[in-house]
């Protein structure tokens, strides 16, 4: 018999759960208690079972779901399903509460059963590429790492450019880095909504002294999703706003001759991945491998928490500047 999942929520982002999984063959159910929207998905989606409310789906027996509701709703909702003992993938942020986040692992936990958050970018082949070169030691000693994640839009009103876009990019240094950060600072701007900022630069400093920063805006004249890597033997650009989505090596350092620091200027590789893989598709075909297995160590529910934490000092520290 196939897996079904279930997913809650077919707007914005739940369609691309919708379309993938019934690429997977994976698709069992929609809620949506938009009357206009869900007519809109029976059209397009005619042989799954449709749900206007979240408890008629649980008692209905699927395999799992996914919550693609806005952050606000993810806390209850989550709760309700896991209370059930049935897995879940909740999509980022999990919670918009630290607190709310725990809670939820704690109820996985007690049900023995599988909580997962979605934090995409873990499944991209071009970050798995750049965590493979990492532990080879291709870049030398991880020293800096930062993002650039930029837009015109889409404007929230409920969550301010940090928690939209940045979660991403905290579970990736979490990822490279596999420790927890000693200081975080966090400076930014509301200029069209008092208190919700459009744009912040975050500056997270790990043990080793390692360092990363994350630039992310709403309000921007042009697409730029940048991830850079710098290691002491070398760096790495990854640039997904751009055509083909190039990942460069870079042959550069700077290495010392007694006191006397030495630029080393190497030459640029492009470094293969293979781009054709889809980060959504492979993240819900491991949710799906995963539904009865104990052994989920990527966006599991402690990743979801480390990820909260950071958003929250993060946020605490963005109000105080």
């Amino acid at each position: 018999m196939k897996t079904k999942i279930c997913v809650i929520g077919g707007g914005r982002w739940g369609i691309n759960h919708i379309k993938t999984l019934n690429i997977l063959g994976a698709l069992g159910g929609i809620v949506e208690n938009n009357s206009k929207r869900l007519a809109e998905l029976k059209s397009e989606y005619p042989s799954v079972k449709y749900f206007n409310d979240v408890a008629d789906a649980v008692t209905y027996g699927f395999d799992g779901f996914v919550v693609a509701t806005p952050a606000e709703t993810h806390f209850k909702l989550g709760k309700y399903i896991l209370e059930n003992k049935i897995p879940v993938l909740i999509e980022k942020p999990i919670t918009t509460r630290l607190e709310d986040a725990i809670e939820l692992n704690n109820i996985a936990r007690e049900n023995k059963v599988n909580l997962m958050v979605g934090h995409v970018l873990l499944f991209h082949p071009a970050f798995i590429k750049i965590k493979q070169m990492l532990d080879n030691g291709d870049f030398g000693k991880l020293q800096y790492m930062y993002s650039n994640r930029l837009n015109l839009g889409t404007i929230r009103t409920e969550e301010n450019v940090f928690w939209s876009f940045a979660p991403h990019d905290i579970a990736l240094f979490q990822y490279f880095t596999g420790s927890v950060p000693l200081q975080i600072t966090s400076n930014g701007s509301d200029i069209l909504q008092a208190g919700i900022h459009d744009t912040t630069v975050t500056t997270i400093k790990y043990p080793d002294n390692i360092m990363g920063h994350i630039f992310v805006s709403w309000l921007h004249p042009f697409k730029e999703h940048r991830f850079v890597v710098i290691g002491s033997k070398g760096m790495i650009h990854f640039e997904d706003s751009k055509e083909g989505k190039p990942l460069l090596f870079y042959n550069k350092s700077v290495d010392f001759n007694g006191d006397i620091p030495m630029l080393r200027n190497g030459s640029t590789e492009n470094v293969e991945y293979n781009n054709k893989i889809l980060p959504l598709e492979s993240e819900l075909q491991y949710f799906i491998k995963h539904l009865d297995s104990e052994s989920m160590d990527i966006a599991n529910g402690e990743s979801a928490i480390e990820v909260m934490d950071i958003l929250t000092r993060a946020t605490n520290d963005l109000f105080e500047n």
